[in-house]
């Protein structure tokens, strides 16, 4: 077998299409496109990060929230669900 091709000095027509497209790629620079994309991700992202810091930092910090208090009445129809009479009943 012999290495000697009949194409092997042709460049293929799909590629003498392109001509330097492949060399002129890096001199364009970022699509726009990306940039807004990487924008608005990162900004997104911030948002989410800052949002759980601050969510951590008040769990540490604040104090728990204080129950309302509950109504004489409420309690009155509480314990007659448990069974325990009010007192002066």
């Amino acid at each position: 077998m012999e290495e000697d091709f009949e194409f092997a000095d042709k460049v293929p027509p799909s590629f003498e299409r392109m001509g330097n497209v492949i060399k002129d790629a890096d001199a364009k620079g970022f699509n726009p496109g990306l940039i807004v994309l990487l924008l608005v991700v990162g900004l997104l992202l911030v948002f989410l990060v800052g949002n759980y810091a601050l969510y951590v930092y008040a769990q540490k910090t604040l104090p728990p929230r204080k129950k309302k208090p509950v109504s004489k009445k409420k309690m009155k129809r509480e314990r007659l669900k448990q069974g325990v009479s009010a007192p002066g009943e």
